[in-house]
């Protein structure tokens, strides 16, 4: 952790429900708004609230649902609510990873409901610097073969 006095990361703190979405952009269900760039997905995911049942089999078993998980660990010195445990997964691709997150969060799980966020800090400087590559790649092949106008200033 980054933080050596047991405090939680704003970015993995749980946010509230955004009301005052205008009616043409309500989904079927409450979200949270968050916007994420580039930096702060991962392919390191933390999943908070999970009951202290002994289902580390059954949370895995449900993460690679999503995609094969490289590592995982239980996080002992995490903070976290009384009865529950956090757990740190690193999946292989970080598409895994979105998808996952978005899935899982804020999902039952045994009883507890999972809050499910990405965990950057965990990342070393090769695994940002090959995710960035990545997204490099990405917007190349969705942008070849096009001209782009850039309108304003200079």
């Amino acid at each position: 952790m980054s933080d050596e006095e047991g405090k939680v990361p704003r970015h993995h703190k749980k946010t509230d429900f955004l009301y005052s979405r205008p009616k043409y952009r309500e989904a079927r269900w409450e979200r949270a708004v968050k916007v994420y760039t580039v930096n702060l997905e991962s392919k390191f995911l933390l999943v908070q609230g999970v009951p202290t049942v002994g289902a580390t089999k059954e949370l895995l078993e449900m993460f690679a649902l999503y995609g094969p998980i490289q590592e995982y660990q239980l996080l002992k010195d995490y903070p976290k609510e009384k009865f529950t445990e956090v757990y740190w997964i690193k999946f292989e691709k970080i598409n895994s990873a979105r998808y996952a997150k978005r899935k899982t969060d804020n999902r039952s799980f045994f009883g507890g409901i999972l809050h499910v966020s990405y965990a950057p800090e965990y990342e070393t400087e090769e695994d940002t610097r090959e995710k960035l590559q990545e997204r490099r790649r990405i917007i190349a092949k969705k942008t070849r073969g096009r001209v782009y106008y850039c309108l304003g200033g200079g």
